[in-house]
C-alpha cells in the first residue's frame, strides 16, 4: 500500500476506532452504575423495580427501570448494539490497514517464527474465529453453571492462547490480536448473546408469556465478562505506544499481568457502584503496576548487559555509525529507502553525527534493551551490533 494512503487511511480508521469505542465503553460504563445505583421510589409506583434522579446540562433526569405488563411495551426501544459493533468494524478495518496491508514487520518477526506475510494473516483470521467457537462452547456447556471454575478455565486458556500468540507474531502484533480476540468476542456477545436474549424477553412481554430466566441470566453472565474486559482491552488499544512492554523477552507474561491490573481496577468500580467501601483492589492494583514495571525494566532484568567491558577496547563512532548506516538509515533519513515510509518515523534521523548522538538515548531503549528496533528486525542486525551499540552509548555516546 502506498505509504502515503496508508498512513492516511490509519489516522481515519484509529480515530473513528476511538470514538465509537468511547461510545461503547461509556454506555456500558453507565447502565452498570445506573444498575448499583437504583432506589426504590419513594412512592411506589406500578412497575417500577427502582429509579434514580441525576442532574447534568443544566436540566434534571429521572431514570426507572421497570418490569413490563404486556400492554405496556414502548413503541420505541433503544437498545446500545450499534456501538459495538461499529467499534470492532473500524478495528478490524484499522487492523488489515496496518497489519495485513501494511508493512509486514509490524506483524511478523523472524527472530520469533518463520512464517509468511499470507500464513500470518491466515493464523490471524483462524484465531477471531476458533476464539468466539471455544468461549461461546464453553459458556454454553454445563461449565457455565460450575460457578468460578469457568472463569478459571477461561483464565488459563487466555493466558495459553497469549503465550502462544507471542511465539507466533511480533511482540507488538501479538498484543494487537489478543485484544482482537477479546474484541471479537466482546462484540459477539452483544450481537449474538445479549440482544438477542432481550429481544425474547420483549416478545415474551408483548405476548404475555413466561419469561425465560435463563435468556436473562446468560445475558448477565456475558456483560459482566465484558464489563471485565474493557479497562484490559484499552490498554492493548495503546500498548503499541510502549515498546517496554510487548518488546520484553517476557512481554506475555506483562500481558497478563496487565489483564490482571485492569481486571483488579474494574472490580474496584463495580465494588463502588455496589455501594462497598472496599478499597484495596486500588493499592492492589497500583502496587502491581509499580511492581510490573520495575521487574519488566531492562535495567533491572540485564543489569550492566549493555554497559561497556573494561577489558574491551572503546568503540568508536565509525563502528557505530557503520551499523546504524547499515541497519537503522534505510527508515530514519530524511529520505528514507525503505518503500514503506515516505519520511522518518516518529521524525527520527540519522542524516548527521549530531542527529545520531541526541537520539543515543532512545537507540539504546529501542535498539539494545527492548529490541524492538529495526522494526521486524529487516535488516538483520544481529546479537553483536546490539551490544557494540550499547557499549559506544555506554561510554557517553562520542562522535568526535
Amino acid at each position: 500500500m502506498d505509504p502515503v494512503l496508508g498512513e492516511w487511511l490509519s489516522l481515519l480508521l484509529r480515530w473513528a476506532h476511538i470514538i465509537t469505542g468511547i461510545a461503547w465503553i461509556g454506555s456500558s460504563f453507565l447502565f452498570m452504575w445506573l444498575d448499583s445505583h437504583l432506589e426504590p421510589p419513594e412512592t411506589p409506583k406500578k412497575g417500577v423495580e427502582g429509579e434514580l434522579w441525576m442532574t447534568h446540562s443544566g436540566g434534571f433526569y429521572v431514570v426507572e427501570k421497570m418490569q413490563l405488563a404486556p400492554d405496556e411495551v414502548p413503541r420505541t426501544l433503544h437498545w446500545f448494539k450499534w456501538e459495538a459493533a461499529w467499534t470492532w468494524f473500524t478495528g478490524f478495518l484499522l487492523l488489515m490497514v496496518v497489519y495485513y496491508l501494511g508493512s509486514a514487520s509490524f506483524l511478523i518477526d523472524p527472530e520469533v517464527a518463520d512464517i509468511s506475510h499470507a500464513q500470518a494473516i491466515m493464523i490471524s483470521l483462524a484465531l477471531f474465529v476458533a476464539a468466539w467457537v471455544v468461549y461461546d462452547g464453553m459458556y454454553r456447556s454445563p461449565l457455565r453453571n460450575t460457578g468460578a471454575w469457568a472463569e478459571i478455565v477461561g483464565i488459563v486458556l487466555l493466558c495459553i492462547v497469549i503465550w502462544g500468540l507471542t511465539h507466533i507474531f511480533s511482540g507488538r502484533g501479538a498484543y494487537v490480536h489478543v485484544g482482537a480476540m477479546i474484541g471479537t468476542i466482546m462484540v459477539a456477545n452483544v450481537w449474538m448473546i445479549i440482544i438477542p436474549g432481550q429481544r425474547k424477553l420483549v416478545e415474551a412481554t408483548k405476548a404475555g408469556t413466561a419469561l425465560d430466566a435463563r435468556l436473562a441470566f446468560n445475558a448477565k453472565q456475558r456483560s459482566v465478562h465484558n464489563n471485565y474486559l474493557t479497562l484490559p482491552v484499552v490498554f492493548v488499544m495503546i500498548s503499541s505506544h510502549y515498546a517496554g512492554t510487548y518488546g520484553h523477552e517476557y512481554n506475555w507474561l506483562i500481558l497478563i499481568a496487565m489483564f490482571v491490573i485492569g481486571a483488579m481496577a474494574r472490580h474496584w468500580f463495580n465494588l463502588r457502584n455496589a455501594g462497598s467501601k472496599a478499597i484495596w483492589p486500588v493499592p492492589v492494583a497500583a502496587l502491581g503496576f509499580i511492581a510490573l514495571a520495575y521487574v519488566a525494566s531492562p535495567y533491572f532484568a540485564s543489569p550492566g548487559s549493555a554497559s561497556a567491558d573494561a577489558d574491551a577496547e572503546p568503540v568508536t563512532f565509525a563502528q557505530a555509525y557503520e551499523i546504524i548506516l547499515n541497519r537503522c538509515v534505510s527508515c530514519h533519513a530524511e529520505k528514507p529507502s525503505d518503500e514503506n515510509f515516505d519520511k522518518a518515523p516518529k521524525n527520527v534521523r540519522f542524516d548527521t553525527p549530531r542527529q545520531i548522538k541526541n537520539e543515543a538515548a532512545r537507540i539504546r531503549a529501542v535498539s539494545v534493551l527492548t529490541k524492538t528496533m529495526p522494526l521486524g528486525n529487516q535488516t538483520k542486525m544481529t546479537v553483536a551490533e546490539r551490544v557494540l551499540l550499547g557499549r559506544w552509548i555506554a561510554d557517553g555516546a562520542e562522535i568526535e
